[in-house]
């Protein structure tokens, strides 16, 4: 990783080459990082990074899955980093486990390039995003101040090639009923199909607002967070394809 960027210049910092448009940063607020990497030099490495820039602070490091669950029950930090082939207690079981507290946490993982099965199954149990070990300090920054800010991010190579592996899933799959309407259904295979929503709203005569609107009822009914979750688990499910029909 190369060196860590300069932190919040503005009020909005813009996020090239990531899902994810803006992020606001409040002064005096520190985001709380828990660091869960089965290196203990990364973590060190890491901490050293992050806590370069004013608005992070790293509150704890653990190197297993059951650890990550019971730091972030003790230490409450704002988000967990974590790898995305932790030992012990399945990095998935980690997830669900710490999206059940009250207080919510949000999760990014690091992964490998061809490690992509893990990833979409810790974006599947409710981590909030994901990007490469290999990427840069500052795209590693921005994207954990934008998960604490509650929006999802994913490296846009890594998403395609998570959503291409889980489309061959899901042409397997015996299909399950369709919780959607049929409008709901059809913005969901064109956001499969990596339409963004102003060029689904062109596509289908909507407006930006109502594209939105019927994306929040979709996840509502799929119980999901974010627009990568519910094409994972459309495409899992055999509800969409990643082809262009």
């Amino acid at each position: 990783m190369h060196g860590v960027g300069s932190g919040c210049m503005n009020n909005n910092t813009p996020l090239p080459g990531f899902k994810g448009a803006t992020v606001s940063c409040e002064k005096g607020t520190r985001i709380k990082i828990l660091l869960a990497d089965v290196h203990n030099m990364v973590s060190q490495g890491l901490r050293h990074l992050l806590e370069q820039e004013q608005d992070l602070q790293v509150v704890g490091e653990v190197d297993h899955g059951a650890g990550a669950v019971k730091l972030a029950r003790e230490l409450k930090p704002d988000v967990i980093v974590m790898e995305a082939r932790l030992p012990g207690l399945k990095p998935a079981d980690a997830v669900k486990q710490i999206k059940r507290f009250e207080r919510p946490h949000y999760v990014l993982v690091l992964t490998t390039s061809g490690d992509e099965d893990h990833a979409m199954e810790l974006l599947l149990a409710g981590a909030d995003g994901c990007i490469f070990k290999a990427s840069s300090c500052e795209d590693l920054v921005r994207a954990i101040r934008v998960i604490a800010a509650g929006q999802f991010i994913c490296d846009p190579v890594l998403e395609r090639k998570i959503l291409k592996r889980t489309g061959q899933v899901g042409a397997a799959a015996v299909e399950s009923p369709l919780p959607l309407t049929r409008r709901e259904a059809e913005l969901l295979k064109l956001a499969a199909q990596g339409l963004n929503n102003g060029k689904i709203a062109d596509r289908l005569h909507l407006t930006v607002g109502t594209v939105k609107g019927y994306f929040g009822h979709i996840f509502s009914k799929m119980e999901v967070s974010s627009r990568t979750q519910a094409v994972l688990e459309g495409l899992k499910r055999g509800w969409v394809s990643l082809d262009n029909e």
